[in-house]
């Protein structure tokens, strides 16, 4: 076998050598150059730019009525079981299907945050007594003004116009009060007030009766009578500070 000659050892070796010299450059070559910034690098030059847009507020749940009566034994215990003299039936919230829900044609958004309900009734004279709990802030009785046609006709009075009921005053408390005509059987009146965390519903043909219990349940202790009029406000025919939104002095008959 021949061996190459010296002149194409040092050939070779030169053209090896100068293609290393070439990989070297182009290594450098990558090495030094800068490279592109990458979004992230971006960011954390300019963290203002990074903040993602802020989300749509979701908003709060609406309320909605509670069609279960869960046992409220204190709500119970407000009625008493007698009142003068005659029995009142207070039955378990597992005995009757009425639900604070159920409330929602009589006090529309208003029972949407009642949370407990308990009826009770006399079953001669007739009466029939509807309390609710009510979550939050109470309203006064006043303020149930919105909801007296529908409270109404709940109890079944059916066609009743606002103007039927009077703001009273009965027995050193406020309630909303419904004298009977010719819309209701003898005798009926229908009260609807506030007091302490509860609204109450009360529809009777015996009005001693409906007066005694609504003396026995919690409510809304009147306001001191506005101040008389001075002579003058008098002569001049004006009107009393308040005396518009006082409540008419109930007689009991």
């Amino acid at each position: 076998m021949t061996s190459p000659s010296p002149v194409a050892v040092r050939r070779r070796g030169f053209a090896r050598a100068t293609l290393l010299l070439s990989l070297v450059a182009a290594l450098a070559a990558c090495g030094s150059s800068s490279p592109t910034p990458s979004p992230s690098g971006q960011s954390s030059a300019n963290p203002s730019a990074s903040a993602a847009p802020s989300g749509t507020p979701i908003p709060s749940p609406e309320p909605t009525p509670l069609y279960t009566n869960p046992p409220d034994p204190g709500l119970a215990r407000i009625i008493p079981g007698r009142v003068d003299g005659v029995p009142i039936n207070v039955p378990d919230h597992s005995q009757f299907a009425y639900t604070p829900g159920d409330m929602v044609p009589a006090y529309d958004d208003l029972a949407l945050r009642f949370t407990a309900l308990q009826v009770a009734y006399i079953d001669e004279p007739r009466l029939s007594l509807y309390v609710a709990r009510v979550q939050g802030e109470l309203p006064t009785t006043r303020q149930l003004e919105p909801y007296l046609a529908t409270a109404a006709e709940y109890v079944g009075i059916a066609g009743l116009h606002r103007k039927e009921w009077k703001y009273r005053k009965v027995d050193g408390r406020v309630a909303w009060v419904r004298p009977e005509d010719n819309a209701t059987a003898a005798g009926t009146h229908i009260y609807t007030w506030t007091g302490d965390e509860y609204v109450f519903l009360l529809i009777g043909v015996d009005d001693r009766l409906n007066r005694a219990l609504f003396d026995a349940l919690p409510g809304e202790t009147a306001p001191p009578p506005s101040p008389a009029a001075s002579p003058s406000a008098a002569a001049s025919g004006a009107e009393s500070p308040g005396a518009s939104a006082s409540a008419e002095e109930s007689s009991g008959n």
